[in-house]
């Protein structure tokens, strides 16, 4: 059973146990629109990212998820609308 909501904390989460934060990378500040990229996330840490978020939350990320949401708010706003989806289904 997946969870019902995909907040940014678990985003930071995430993205800490699975690739860590570049050093000068304060995760708990305003990040919300920053790149990806620029926070030090590249293509390999963020596919380990998406595999633990499909893992945890019992859903299927489109490839271009990331590639179509580079800021952790889009991203928080799309996971949540393929939550919506499948508890919609």
């Amino acid at each position: 059973m997946s969870k019902r909501e995909f907040t940014f904390d678990d985003l930071k989460r995430i993205l800490l146990e699975g690739a860590g934060a570049d050093e000068g990378v304060d995760l708990d500040g305003d990040i919300l629109d920053s790149e990806f990229e620029t926070l030090g996330y590249e293509s390999l840490a963020l596919l380990e990212t998406g595999g633990r978020i499909e893992r945890e939350f019992g859903i299927t990320l489109d490839d271009d998820v990331f590639t179509d949401n580079p800021t952790p708010r889009s991203l928080v706003t799309a996971i949540n609308e393929s939550l919506s989806a499948l508890v919609d289904a």
